[in-house]
């Protein structure tokens, strides 16, 4: 398989995206309750000034956990992609180095909307942050090159 392209192995995801390489965090979509799990090893290259987990990461992370747990939802088989139309974050704790999890879950939506909650916690579940978004799968047309 070409280094270019997204490895799934078991229904673990890496190198999908452009930001998961960046930044090297793993997509987990085997679990049966529907839930995606993103973990990342948190390093020096993943902090901030302060010299913990940057809040620009952890956005990423629960953003995309809560993406992931989105198209298992529309269809855990494709995996269709979905657009954040809102996301918010609350920031709880320090993460430090060592191993996070950002897990989502839906909470509600309908035909066209999906509203999904995420947590981040680190190795010890310890609560580092929340978030709450609304997604949309993206239309057909936007996927195709």
């Amino acid at each position: 398989m070409n280094s270019a392209q997204p490895k799934e192995s078991g229904r673990r995801i890496e190198g999908e995206t452009g930001a998961q390489k960046l930044v090297g965090w793993v997509t987990d979509v085997s679990h049966p309750d529907g839930r995606a799990r993103l973990t990342l090893q948190v390093d020096e290259r993943h902090t901030n000034r302060h010299g913990v987990l940057h809040g620009g990461i952890i956005a990423m992370l629960l953003d995309s956990a809560s993406g992931y747990t989105g198209s298992r939802h529309a269809d855990d088989a494709t995996l269709p992609p979905m657009l954040s139309l809102s996301f918010t974050t609350q920031f709880l704790a320090p993460a430090h180095a060592g191993e996070v999890m950002a897990i989502g879950r839906v909470t509600g939506g309908g035909r066209s909307t999906l509203f999904v909650e995420g947590e981040l916690r680190d190795a010890d579940g310890r609560l580092i942050a929340t978030s709450t978004g609304v997604y949309k799968r993206v239309p057909q047309e936007s996927t195709k090159s």
